[in-house]
């Protein structure tokens, strides 16, 4: 055989398994990522609730104050 049908061969003999490692790595991103939007919305919730808590009670101050 010539040299000429051996380099493809060799070539997806050696970036196959690379392809495969860089699939899975990148599977493993895009689920990482959907976590991260996932617990970051749940802390927007919670700063948003403190937020909301902190104005009651500023207000809750504010009518002491008035008194």
């Amino acid at each position: 055989m010539s040299s000429s049908v051996w380099v493809p061969i060799i070539v997806a003999v050696i970036t196959g398994p690379v392809v495969v490692v860089l699939q899975k790595l990148r599977k493993e991103n895009t689920e990482q990522h959907a976590q991260g939007q996932i617990l970051l919305r749940m802390i927007g919730k919670k700063v948003d609730a403190i937020g909301s808590k902190l104005d009651n009670h500023i207000g809750w101050h504010e009518g002491q104050r008035d008194k």
